[in-house]
């Protein structure tokens, strides 16, 4: 039996294709039916949401995020980014399934809560012995109801082989292709409309031995899914490569057969000019994290660059311990104020802002001709915001939900599917996944502290 849906008096901004300053979405059977300017039409049986005050936007799509990093927020507080890794490697050795799962919890809701309809997660630690950490944060997302791409990451090149990561938190190379092979077979869903898409992701070029890079490339293109890792964060990670490589991070990459429209990168901020380049002309994707780099003091990506080359740009919201309590909605903000603090008041627009932050991120993922935009055809993940109120001085729906703080949330929607409503979860008792969060941070602590480590706000400690 079909299932419609129509929200009406509506601001609409579609991202691809003409804003509708008042109109109507038919949503049938998880799907955008149609879209258009007035009234909406007479649809038998149809539930109508009345969408007064509202502006539609395409669900956004969170293209790199560590939802484990929710259990040791306020780490690290003044750190760079490799001394706040080394600060907490060692605390995340001690997580286990049920860390993972009320960190996911938590981490997963309050994405839905600032409009996410669609992300990704890089896991890449495994301790052994405690539990199937990847399989905690996919029954997460299931509970929560958000369309979910899992990188399965790694580690294989420790402190005693030139790494960044202690030897008890990396993996050797055939564990680690044998354990992703697995997590595709079992969870990788290929199918129109999927809700979980599994990806290959070793961490970085310093944590990953030249071997896992070539032979996750190999396996994630026999598998057909895509790869994703962090690249050119910091200029510690240019030095390093420098060092123990002889080449640039980009330099490596390509060598390495790691660029390509299967492929996105997080972070990227130290592009030089040949690699901007380099990313337009073979479709490789970043995943533009603002927050997570300004905390850090990693820098400002060159984006307005990249996207006048044509290369693809997504948001993402990065680790939240390097981007506490960060609302994915908000990095379109930070976004657009980086780039115009670097580049002048042009360089990036409300609504370019709003393009990355959904059709770019759907790009990244290879998942734009379903989601990312609202089009007849597409998905029906969709957010409205409230723009009414205080917000309606701002006669721009779109600059009101980009320029200031994010308005309210009135209604998230995944394949037709209600998660957030009036700035509540609703798939999942929402006090209860702020709690799971608050578990998990406890119980990692009292875990670490077991093996020695304290969880501090200070680096090194």
């Amino acid at each position: 039996m079909s299932v419609s849906t129509l929200i009406e008096n509506v601001s609409i901004a579609p991202v691809r294709g003409p804003e509708i300053g008042r109109g109507y979405i038919h949503i049938e059977d998880g799907r955008i039916a149609a879209l258009g300017a007035g009234p909406a039409p007479e649809v038998p049986g149809a539930s109508r949401i009345d969408g007064t005050g509202c502006l539609a936007t395409p669900g956004l799509v969170n293209t790199h995020h560590h939802l484990y990093q929710w259990a040791s927020q306020g780490v690290a507080q003044d750190a760079t980014l490799f001394e706040w890794l080394t600060s907490l490697y060692q605390v995340w050795a001690a997580m286990d399934a049920e860390v993972v799962k009320g960190a996911a919890t938590a981490g997963l809701g309050w994405l839905a809560l600032s409009g996410c309809t669609t992300t990704t997660d890089h896991h890449y630690i495994f301790p052994k012995g405690r539990g199937d950490l990847f399989a905690a944060e996919i029954e997460a997302a299931r509970d929560l109801g958000l369309r979910f791409h899992p990188c399965r990451g790694s580690m294989d090149r420790g402190v005693s082989h030139g790494g960044l990561p202690p030897d008890e938190v990396v993996e050797g190379l055939e564990e680690i292709l044998d354990a992703t092979a697995e997590a595709i077979d079992a969870y990788h869903d290929p199918s129109p409309g999927s809700m979980l898409q599994v990806a290959v992701a070793p961490c970085s070029p310093f944590s990953v031995s030249t071997g896992l890079m070539t032979e996750a490339a190999a396996l994630a293109r026999a598998k057909g899914v895509r790869l994703h890792t962090h690249l050119s964060e910091t200029l510690d990670e240019e030095e390093h490569c420098l060092k123990q490589m002889g080449c640039t991070p980009v330099d490596y990459m390509e060598k390495l057969g790691w660029l390509g429209s299967d492929v996105w990168v997080a972070h990227a901020v130290h592009l030089h000019d040949r690699d901007i380049q380099r990313f337009a002309d073979t479709g490789t994707g970043s995943a533009h994290c603002p927050s997570s780099n300004g905390r850090l003091g990693a820098g400002i990506a060159r984006v307005s660059e990249m996207l006048r080359a044509g290369a693809v740009v997504g948001l993402g919201v990065d680790g939240s311990a390097s981007s506490e309590l960060t609302p994915l909605a908000g990095e379109m903000r930070q976004a657009l104020l980086f780039q115009r603090a670097r580049y002048g008041p042009a360089a990036l627009t409300a609504r370019q802002a709003l393009e990355i932050g959904t059709l770019g991120g759907a790009r990244c993922l290879g998942r734009e001709d379903e989601i990312g935009s609202l089009e007849p055809g597409k998905l029906a993940d969709i957010v409205l915001w409230r723009v009414d109120g205080f917000a309606a001085a701002v006669e721009d729906p779109v600059c009101a939900l980009v320029f200031g703080a994010t308005p309210p949330v009135a209604l998230v929607l995944v394949g037709g599917e209600t998660v957030v409503r009036d700035g509540e979860l609703r798939t999942v008792a929402h006090d209860a996944a702020g709690r799971a969060g608050a578990d998990a941070h406890h119980r990692l602590t009292r875990l670490a502290a077991d093996r020695g480590f304290t969880v501090s706000p200070e680096a090194g400690a």
